[in-house]
This record gives structure tokens, C-alpha cells and sequence, in this order.
């Protein structure tokens, strides 16, 4: 049976995921911030499991009763259990009131969900350290000698942006994971923080080297060359004639964008949005951008590499939203 796991997007949520990947393997991830992301995310996750058999394991996110309420109604004619793990206490409500919302805030919840899994299926010692890290910086333990080591590990997976996770879900998962698997590596060491907030510019690098060293910057736009260069059909969007590539809050756009057109000759663009509602456009000297950008949003620049502000475009979480908004954009603006 197949588990869908819906978690938060922190270290603690992330690490949730990390517990149940180790003890199964038929799992897919989700991740969600608070509020109407979650039913979104939920809405998603049902229509693909469709009429099979599931499970629905929510880890560290809050629910309001009405979603709870909703969530339930949603698999009662299907063959799917739902099962929510977590230590905000403003769930408690709901954890009265519903049985498969388990709630306990004495630790966090990679540690609830851990000894979950462990009871079924047995104690693994360094997983256990490491969840004992997470919970030490999740609910602020600042005594535990765990703590310092909790405080570098949340702050590499907050910054660990480099694989968009709206654009590269799989992809992203599997760099988190990687990030917290070197985690385990430093526990018990002599001053294990300050070595790893030494060493993640380099684990970083390691993740994305493919062959030869370069910059982090280098490596990583490689990389993303390489996924957007695989999955152009989902990426590509036109523009009277021309064929380009739509990324969204991809950073380094400049390095990114031009890399891009270098590998594919065959676009003549390359156009990121991001959550601030700005535009970047580049171009490899088949379309001027400035003109495009002008045409568009009133913006403007250079004739390869030009920008401007989409005061009308609403952030999303799914990729297909965003990409729908910049299509409806430039065909209003064709006409």
C-alpha cells in the first residue's frame, strides 16, 4: 500500500519525511505550508491516488476543524486511511474530536513520527540521534547538547533553495534528504556545529558536481540545466513565434537564464517569475526582451537581458498555476 506523506517545510516537517523514507519506500512526498495550501495539497494528493488502497500521513501541520472535517468527508467512500502526527497545541481541538489526529507537544514531530515507525519496525540508533537533534532545536531545548548542532542543521535546510521545490518536487526532496543524511555524519563529532557550518557550502557542492569542481553557482546551474534541458515540454511557453522557457523564483537568473539558451539554441527566451512579482527576461541575441518586456508589463532593459513587474499575477504553489497566468498574459497582450 502506498503512503502519501503531506508535511511542513521545515527542518522538523522535512525531517518527518526523512524518518518515513527510511523505513518505507513506497512513499510520495508533499509539503505545505499553512492555510489553504494544505487543502490544495490534500485535493492533489487525492486525485492520484484515485480508487486505490492509500494512506495519508500528515506529519507537522496544524489543521482547523473544518479542515479536518472536509478531509474526512473527502475519503469516506474510499479506500484510503488518514493519519495526522503532530505537537502544535493548537490542534488540540481537533485531536479531541477526531481519531486518527494524533497530537503530543512534549516533542517534536520527527520524534512522534520515529517512534511510530521504530515500534513497528525497530530502533535505529542514528536515526534516533539525529531526531533527537531536531527535536532539540524544534521545541527550543537550548540545554540539550543536541541544540547547537539542531540550530546549523535548521538553518541549511531554510536556506537550502538551490533546487526549486514548486518546479523540482522529486528533485528537491531527494536534496533535502541528501543534506540530512550528511547531517548524521557530524553527531558525536567535537564541535560538530561550527564543523558543519563549516563544511555545507562544500556538501553542497558535492550534490551537485557532476564531473569537474566548480563554483557552487556554476554546479548548481548545471544541474538545473540538466532538469529544465529533460523537461522542456512542461517549461515551454511562446511568444509570437518564439519559444521559450518559464521558471519561477529559479535565483541567479542571469547565470541560469543564459546557461540555458547556450544549451538550447533552439529557444529564444528565457523568462522568470517570482513570489515578488517581478519579471526577468534573457535572450541570447534570436529576440530582443526589452522589447517583449515592454509589450508585456510595461518593462523594459537591455536587448538580451530586460525585467519589469506584473502587478497582476497571483503566487502559487503549483507550478501549472503560474505558468496558466503568464500564458493568459501574453495572449490578452497578442491580440
Amino acid at each position: 500500500m502506498k503512503i502519501y506523506h503531506l508535511s511542513h517545510t521545515d527542518l522538523d516537517g522535512y525531517s518527518c519525511q526523512f524518518v518515513s523514507s527510511f523505513y518505507m519506500k513506497n512513499v510520495k512526498f508533499y509539503n505545505s505550508n499553512y492555510g489553504k495550501e494544505i487543502e490544495d495539497k490534500f485535493n492533489i494528493i487525492l486525485n492520484q491516488i484515485g480508487d486505490e488502497k492509500a494512506i495519508i500521513l500528515i506529519t507537522d501541520l496544524n489543521l482547523s476543524l473544518a479542515q479536518c472535517a472536509s478531509f474526512e468527508n473527502a475519503i469516506k467512500d474510499k479506500e484510503i486511511k488518514l493519519m495526522l502526527l503532530d505537537h502544535h497545541q493548537t490542534g488540540l481541538e481537533c485531536a479531541n474530536k477526531f481519531k486518527w489526529y494524533y497530537l503530543d507537544n512534549s516533542r517534536c514531530a520527527t520524534k512522534i513520527t520515529y517512534d511510530f515507525f521504530s515500534a513497528m519496525f525497530g530502533e535505529d540508533e542514528k536515526l534516533k540521534e539525529y531526531c533527537d537533534v531536531v527535536n532539540a532545536v524544534d521545541i527550543w531545548l537550548k540545554d540539550d547538547a543536541h541544540f547547537e548542532l539542531g540550530k546549523v542543521c535548521m538553518g541549511a535546510i531554510a536556506g537550502a533553495k538551490e533546487v526549486n521545490k514548486i518546479m523540482f518536487e522529486n528533485e528537491h526532496i531527494e536534496y533535502i534528504f541528501y543534506m540530512m543524511n550528511t547531517f548524521m555524519k557530524y553527531i558525536g563529532l567535537s564541535h560538530s556545529h561550527i564543523r558543519l557550518d563549516e563544511d555545507i557550502h562544500s556538501i553542497k557542492k558535492e550534490f551537485f558536481k557532476l564531473l569537474d569542481d566548480d563554483t557552487l553557482s556554476n554546479l548548481n546551474s548545471a544541474y538545473l540545466i540538466r532538469l529544465l534541458s529533460s523537461n522542456k515540454d512542461k517549461f515551454t511557453i511562446q511568444y509570437k513565434g518564439h519559444k521559450g522557457i518559464l521558471t519561477h523564483n529559479i535565483g541567479s537568473t542571469s547565470v541560469i537564464g543564459n546557461d540555458f539558451l547556450v544549451a538550447n539554441p533552439d529557444y529564444d527566451f528565457f523568462l522568470d517569475i517570482t513570489s515578488k512579482k517581478t519579471l526577468s527576461f534573457r535572450a541570447n541575441g534570436n529576440l530582443d526582451v526589452s522589447q517583449v518586456a515592454k509589450e508585456l508589463v510595461d518593462g523594459g532593459g537591455h536587448v538580451n537581458a530586460s525585467g519589469g513587474f506584473y502587478a497582476g499575477f497571483k503566487d502559487a504553489y503549483i507550478y501549472e498555476s503560474i505558468k496558466a497566468q503568464i500564458v493568459d498574459l501574453i495572449n490578452k497582450k497578442s491580440l
